[in-house]
């Protein structure tokens, strides 16, 4: 197979992994309803734990990002470290669970897949962002906030963190804030009920 066939596989594959709705998954094999049906209506690890509990909710956190890890372990792995093809398989990833085809590409945000990626990309990166999260949500409790407020972030993080002293090469940098980009159009509704005061809070089921 040639370098061409095997990196558009990978892609393929990356795309994929990504699609698969954990959340969805998980909140049905419990006999759970429908989790696109409550709440609002997203498959994520935030609105699975406010309306199916928090085990299911970390459950699905974890394995919503490594299947974005795994994506891009095997682009890694079969391209020899490649980081152009890691990249995309990055991209490919975040956008499987964005836009899944199991669920007329109607799926999450891509905040817990683009966690899973940079894990294996930059995981200081993945630190710093999640203590930005971590501190919007201690203070104001809007999951949604903190993940809107990380992803801006990400790409300056990715800048700091991926080696230090000299700054990544442009196509790392331009996927990052691809991707930064793309998870927070995902939220523009959150961001229309938080000006309106009607997002809900973390901890809050209505």
């Amino acid at each position: 197979m040639n370098s061409g066939s095997m990196a558009g596989l990978i892609l393929v594959a990356s795309y994929l992994l990504g699609s698969i709705p954990f959340g969805l998954l998980i909140v049905k094999a419990r006999g759970g309803l429908d989790i696109r049906s409550t709440g609002s209506g997203n498959i994520g690890a935030a609105n699975v734990a406010r309306n199916a509990g928090m085990l299911l909710g970390l459950l699905t956190l974890l394995l919503d990002a490594g299947k974005g890890y795994l994506g891009v372990w095997i682009a890694a792995r079969y391209t020899g470290g490649n980081m152009r093809w890691v990249m995309a398989a990055a991209v490919a990833a975040v956008i499987g669970h964005m836009f899944p085809i199991w669920l007329r590409f109607r799926g999450g945000k891509g905040v817990e897949t683009a966690l899973g990626v940079f894990l294996l990309i930059c995981p200081m990166a993945v630190a710093a962002a999640a203590g930005f999260w971590l501190l919007v949500v201690l203070f104001w409790r809007y999951s949604s906030l903190g993940s809107m407020v990380a992803a801006a972030a990400l790409p300056a993080l990715v800048y700091l963190f991926y080696a230090p002293r000299h700054a990544p090469p442009n196509y790392v940098l331009l996927s990052t804030i691809l991707i930064s980009v793309l998870v927070l159009a995902k939220h523009y509704p959150n961001m229309a009920r938080l000006v309106a005061g009607k997002e809900k809070r973390l901890n809050s089921r209505h």
